[in-house]
């Protein structure tokens, strides 16, 4: 027998899915049409979500996400941080190399979570909070590979040579599965990368994140 739910938050959580995909906004009447909505029900869900900051209205009386959700957001950061980290260690002192989960925040990559190894005398410096351009650098094109039709079932690698620092070597892969989440898992190194031999190890780490996540 399938759950109650209630249909004001489905349709609330609708509007706010609708406006993420709305780059210029929607007037209530588009979006009452998007969602096959009656505008006077799509008022009042406005009306509410305005209330919590959750959506706002631009100079032009279209409609926009809100601050608020950034602030939602920012909660989950810390969440999926301390689920990854143990992974990252893993592959960070198996290979030797400095292990990362960067995610997609807008059209840039954002380094969300770095280990570096503990026993190397050398290695990558990668700065929690670095940005840089997703068609930059392994973790940034991973990402990219992960937003491409059947993803899942081609298990994209990405592998960079000095996009981002001279010298450093990268690969990774998206994280992959969960809803609402763009990200990838990689390494990054001043040596040469074995991808017959790193590859496998990084596609695991991904895939045992995002189990973490589900």
């Amino acid at each position: 027998m399938p759950a109650e739910t209630s249909q004001t938050l489905d349709r609330g959580l609708r509007v706010l899915e609708v406006l993420a995909g709305a780059g210029d906004g929607l007037t209530v009447t588009e979006l009452a049409a998007r969602l096959d909505v009656n505008r006077t029900v799509v008022h009042r869900l406005v009306s509410t979500l305005e209330q919590h900051a959750l959506v706002r209205r631009g100079a032009r009386g279209r409609l926009h996400l809100g601050l608020g959700v950034l602030h939602l957001a920012s909660a989950v950061q810390p969440v999926l941080r301390d689920l990854a980290v143990p992974v990252l260690r893993d592959l960070a002192e198996s290979l030797g190399c400095t292990a990362h989960l960067t995610v997609a925040d807008g059209e840039e990559a954002l380094a969300l979570a770095v280990v570096e190894p503990s026993w190397t005398d050398f290695h990558v410096s990668y700065r929690v909070g670095s940005r840089h351009p997703l068609d930059r650098g392994a973790a940034g094109r991973a990402i990219l590979l992960g937003r491409r039709p059947g993803a899942a079932g081609a298990r994209p690698i990405a592998v960079t040579e000095g996009e981002l620092q001279p010298g450093a070597r990268g690969l990774a892969t998206p994280v992959l599965g969960v809803e609402g989440l763009e990200a990838s898992i990689g390494i990054v190194t001043i040596g040469d990368i074995d991808a017959d031999l790193v590859a496998p190890r990084v596609l695991r780490a991904a895939a045992e994140v995002a189990a973490r996540l589900r």
